[in-house]
């Protein structure tokens, strides 16, 4: 689905809504409360958020994986694999299975380390410790109770926030923010806090800030005249992206999250690409959805974290690893 416009303002349908959001949050919070968390073999990092879809959670968990792999740290990806119909525990094979089986995001992460997708997170946890991993790097499972987390990181959209501070279907929210917060060991803003979110924040919890850059290999795709296309929570954001790195968009199109693109609407978009002298292109998530047939005409942008202090992401690494119980300095 597309993030609803009405649930970045309290207005009439958000109230409307607001009876439906009661009987979601009673039964979410029941839920949480009487699932018995599983001590997984390995520790478990969770990068998560509050709210439904589009705040950056992967990037920001490829960013930690590649960090703790560059400190010697045996590094597995754990999903649920979400948009795919294999339930696992199942290693990706980036190059042998697609988005219908897995999932988007575990193709994305199974090309910087070993990928699972599982269902059943415990049991997720188990297969990546017995294949070797020494610490597993969880995409999304903050409201997840079946698992022992050993460090909670939430992301937050900088611009988006909580949009209206209601819970589902009357607002974005998964939980209260104050009961997620407070399972939180650190929060992670993406981009100019531009609603107020640290104002927010318990004093306890260390907030880092970042933003989304273009990798080297994207470099050329800044400036460029483009027609833009993603089918993720917020395709806003990519399209301002694209703005922020000088490119002209000459048409931009936004589909729900996880769309599985058929040839006639990706033809249409290459065809309006070539008759507006521009290049057709989209996310990296969007890509590993594309009809093989379009894969080498579509650009992609991939996109990095770039930490606004260096030296504070180090220091979360450090609060990770003690945590963790990664002992030893193996960089």
């Amino acid at each position: 689905m597309r993030t609803p416009e009405f649930w970045q303002r309290d207005g009439f349908l958000a109230r409307a809504l607001g009876p439906a959001s009661l009987v979601y949050g009673a039964v979410a919070a029941s839920r949480r409360g009487g699932a018995r968390a599983v001590s997984p073999p390995i520790p478990v990092v969770c990068v998560g958020n509050l709210v439904a879809g589009g705040a950056g959670k992967t990037p920001v968990a490829l960013a930690l994986g590649e960090r703790l792999a560059a400190r010697g740290r045996a590094v597995h990806f754990l999903s649920r694999g979400y948009g795919g119909r294999q339930k696992g525990p199942l290693r990706v094979d980036p190059e042998g299975h697609g988005a219908a089986e897995v999932g988007d995001e575990p193709l994305l992460l199974a090309r910087v380390a070993p990928t699972w997708v599982a269902a059943d997170r415990p049991a997720g946890a188990a297969a990546a410790a017995d294949a070797g991993a020494a610490v597993a790097v969880m995409d999304d499972g903050h409201q997840n109770a079946s698992i022992e987390k050993a460090f909670s990181i939430v992301v937050i959209d900088g611009a988006y926030g909580f949009g209206n501070g209601r819970l589902l279907p009357a607002g974005p929210l998964r939980e209260p923010v104050a009961d997620g917060l407070a399972r939180a060991d650190a929060v992670i803003v993406i981009g100019p806090d531009e609603a107020g979110i640290e104002g927010d924040l318990p004093d306890r919890i260390p907030l880092l800030r970042g933003g989304f850059v273009p990798r080297a290999d994207s470099a050329d795709i800044a400036g460029a005249r483009v027609v833009a296309f993603a089918g993720i929570a917020r395709p806003e954001k990519f399209f301002r992206t694209l703005s922020a790195i000088g490119c002209r968009i000459e048409a931009a199109k936004g589909f729900p999250d996880h769309r599985r693109f058929d040839e006639a609407e990706i033809s249409s978009l290459v065809d309006a690409a070539n008759a507006a002298d521009a290049i057709p292109v989209t996310t990296a998530k969007d890509a590993v959805r594309l009809p093989p047939a379009y894969r080498d005409t579509v650009r992609v942008l991939h996109v990095a974290l770039e930490w606004e202090d260096d030296a504070e992401a180090e220091a979360l690494i450090d609060g990770i690893e003690d945590r963790a119980g990664l002992t030893g300095r193996v960089r």
